[in-house]
């Protein structure tokens, strides 16, 4: 299929983006990489009267430090990530996650703000920035705000996103020696998107203890009870009826199958933040 008729905007930027989504009153979809929108425009799931392509923004595309945050902007692409384009992101855990992510030419294109505003619950970025606790930079006309992640993402589809606003910017832990952290997803062949998928955060030295569990019918779920016995206890924490028990926590009506794909993911996630 082919996308219903829209006008295009190319925004050069943001205040130019800002003001084409204040004036259309909620009927405008921003467009970076279009790796998410162009499937829904294509498949006639989206028919918004226009469309704003923030791809060239500059302002969009930068990562720096602030305090103790790293600061990416939305419209970085994967493959930047990937590609170890910005030195604060080398050997940090979305490098490793960026790498991971569909196709090679879908990462060339994806950016990290389309993806969370796209907010498929088996998305990478999602469940990464779960478990990292990222805080969400949110622009309008009206102003900035800033909603941590467990807050961003409401269900499937949806998030704290406003039909006059969009995502400027993502803000994530700086990397840190001492910090650990797994990501481990299942798919049934690679590229695809994950059937199941956790992604664990531990930092002692900022007392951080995490474990997020992707690919449900929402948002990520956090297993903090499981995290803290895992951050005081190591893997022995981790025993197998210990992460049925927390997965059973999170997925009442899935199936004992199901459960157990989730239960590995977890497992083996924990097993890669902890080194063994």
């Amino acid at each position: 299929m082919k996308a219903a008729k829209f006008e295009h905007t190319h925004a050069s930027t943001v205040a130019d983006a800002l003001s084409a989504l204040a004036g259309l009153d909620g009927a405008c979809k921003v467009m970076a990489g279009s790796q998410s929108l162009g499937p829904m425009l294509n498949l006639r799931l989206a028919r918004p009267a226009a469309v704003v392509d923030i791809s060239s923004v500059q302002e969009l595309r930068t990562v720096t430090e602030v305090g103790d945050t790293v600061r990416v902007g939305a419209a970085v692409t994967h493959a930047q990530i990937e590609d170890g384009v910005f030195e604060p992101l080398r050997g940090h855990m979305l490098q490793e996650v960026a790498g991971r992510i569909a196709y090679r030419a879908v990462r060339n294109r994806g950016t990290l703000g389309g993806s969370l505003a796209h907010a498929d619950p088996a998305a990478d970025w999602v469940l990464a920035a779960t478990a990292l606790a990222a805080e969400i930079e949110i622009v309008s006309a009206k102003g900035t705000r800033r909603v941590a992640m467990p807050a961003f993402m409401h269900g499937a589809y949806t998030t704290e996103v406003g039909p006059d606003e969009m995502i400027a910017a993502i803000y994530i832990p700086k990397k840190n020696a001492g910090a650990r952290w797994g990501y481990y997803k299942f798919c049934r062949k690679t590229g695809e998107f994950a059937e199941a998928s956790c992604s664990a955060y531990f930092d002692p030295a900022a007392k951080v203890a995490r474990i997020a569990v992707g690919a449900l019918d929402g948002a990520p779920r956090y297993l903090n009870e499981l995290a803290g016995r895992v951050a005081q206890e190591g893997l022995k924490a981790a025993d197998a009826d210990s992460i049925a028990a927390a997965i059973e926590t999170i997925t009442p009506d899935k199936s004992a199958v199901d459960r157990r794909l989730y239960a590995t993911v977890v497992e083996r996630c924990l097993r890669q933040a902890l080194g063994q």
